[in-house]
């Protein structure tokens, strides 16, 4: 039991995947038969609240769904978790968000499609609503599958309270993100993709990542986590820079490996953990996650990383 620990805020997107396995990637116009079919919950707002209760956060999660059939699984399936879904509404114009994803049976790659549907009706006056938990919270933590006006908004009324803004900058966005979210970030988690995207900085070769991290940290970020895969991530705090490396599993499907680590981690930040611990604890967590099939239900509990990686 952590003392005094502050919940969690996840701010996101919710929505059902259809995934098929096949033999690999088609190519534009090209159909690839002999997959198998799955059915699961999944979206990256509720990934990421899905590992921080998993693993042993204290969590509330602010999102909207569709007053389907979709949405009302979503809710039940979140609330029997022990996640406090108070703050998740239900539109009554918009369906649930839907994500066709792809996954390459020999490589674990994907391809996702989304129809973000009730995602895209997330408004500020939903975060208004929340304002007295985020006041609260030890951090929240955000990505880009929702509107980025709410997710603005968000990070300014939680940098008011004094609580620390996680942002995942993804997917990656299709143009720079405003100044007045990046200036009231406190930690930014991207891949090379997203950090080129964020940065305009082509990354080829390692003297290319450690110039778009100073261009993130001149933007007010002090803590830049780049993620790089199986090769774990880099940790740049303030210009100093490490490598935190992955554990070596054999990969089976890697569609939320991204959404646990980001969990994880603000669950070792909550409860008190410095930067470096808490992305051990993160890779941990997502070496057990690709290991397995699926979105949500890939994300370890905590009992389980304790096990496979004891202190």
């Amino acid at each position: 039991m952590i003392p005094n620990k502050k919940p969690i805020i996840v701010i996101g997107s919710s929505n059902t995947d259809m995934v098929i396995r096949c033999s690999r990637l088609p190519r534009p116009g090209e159909t690839v038969l002999g997959g198998s079919f799955m059915m699961n919950h999944g979206g990256k707002g509720a990934n990421q609240a899905v590992a921080a209760a998993k693993l042993g956060g204290d969590t509330v999660f602010i999102g909207k769904v569709g007053d389907d059939v979709f949405g009302h699984q979503t809710v039940e399936m979140l609330t029997s978790l022990g996640i406090d879904t108070r703050f998740l509404g239900v539109s009554a114009t918009e369906p649930s968000g839907v994500a066709l994803i792809n996954v390459d049976e020999h490589t674990a790659e994907n391809s996702i499609s989304v129809a973000s549907g009730a995602n895209g009706a997330i408004r500020p006056a939903d975060i208004d609503a929340a304002e007295e938990v985020i006041a609260s919270a030890s951090l929240i933590l955000m990505q880009l599958e929702i509107p980025i006006d709410t997710v603005t908004y968000a990070a300014k009324m939680a940098k008011r309270h004094g609580v620390t803004v996680v942002l995942n900058p993804a997917p990656a966005p299709s143009e720079p993100l405003p100044e007045e979210l990046l200036e009231n970030v406190d930690i930014i988690i991207p891949n090379k993709t997203e950090a080129e995207v964020i940065t305009g900085i082509a990354i080829d070769t390692p003297q290319d990542e450690l110039r778009a991290i100073r261009s993130l940290h001149s933007k007010g970020i002090s803590t830049v986590i780049f993620t790089l895969g199986s090769k774990g991530a880099l940790l740049c705090q303030n210009g100093d820079c490490e490598e935190v490396p992955s554990f070596k599993v054999k990969a089976v499907d890697t569609t939320a490996a991204g959404d646990t680590f980001c969990g994880a981690l603000c669950v070792g930040l909550s409860e008190g953990k410095e930067v470096r611990p808490a992305m051990i604890f993160a890779n941990q967590a997502a070496a057990i996650s690709v290991t397995r099939k699926g979105a949500q239900q890939s994300v370890p509990t905590r009992a389980e990383v304790d096990a496979r990686f004891p202190n």
